[in-house]
């Protein structure tokens, strides 16, 4: 290179670099935090949006009507499951029977008076009720009285259930049973 030309780059050289670095500190002081900003304010309208449209097709006479079904459907499926306050004391009533029907010998059926939240939920809407039930029973019998406490409507849990071999083969074995079902709280006008 020529002496001018070296004279030259040596002096553009360390602008260039200096410009270069200035622009980098910008750019990330400056610019990156705002294109950090941008993409959550973007995200956020793409939620409002998202909600928008939801509750402009929540508007419309078929989503009303679906949204309608939806609701009536897993109320029924909750009916499965939750029995209302006033139909509890009924309850006791629909085991025994079950019982006769199975033909269990010796049945006892006691109404335990604790209603407790379920266990893990602290609700205001629901209660567990807990039966305790004994009863002397073959194999056969127990097993009919076991299938159709299983298959009743409202559900019924069986927290725990104990046998006692029977020394005598002809007699049935005594069964303990504890049972809980969820029950509807009545509301407070």
């Amino acid at each position: 290179m020529k002496p001018a030309y070296r004279k030259y780059a040596g002096i553009i050289a360390p602008i260039w670099v200096g410009c270069f670095v200035l622009l980098l500190c910008a750019y990330m002081f400056l610019l990156a935090p705002q294109k950090k900003s941008k993409q959550r304010i973007e995200q956020k309208f793409a939620e409002v949006k998202q909600t928008y449209e939801r509750t402009v097709s929540a508007a419309d006479d078929e989503a009303k009507a679906d949204l309608t079904k939806q609701v009536e459907d897993l109320r029924d499926r909750l009916g499965q499951f939750v029995i209302e306050s006033e139909d509890a004391a009924d309850l006791t009533f629909d085991i025994s029977e079950i019982a006769s029907e199975k033909q269990v010998t010796s049945f006892s059926i006691k109404s335990r008076d604790k209603q407790a939240a379920p266990a893990g939920l602290d609700s205001d809407h629901l209660s567990e009720k807990h039966i305790h039930i004994s009863f002397t029973a073959g194999f056969p019998q127990f097993a009919g009285f076991l299938n159709a406490v299983e298959r009743n409507r409202p559900v019924l849990f069986i927290d725990k259930f104990m046998i006692r071999r029977s020394d005598d083969e002809t007699s049935g074995h005594q069964v303990n049973m504890d049972l809980a079902v969820f029950v509807r709280k009545q509301q407070e006008s």
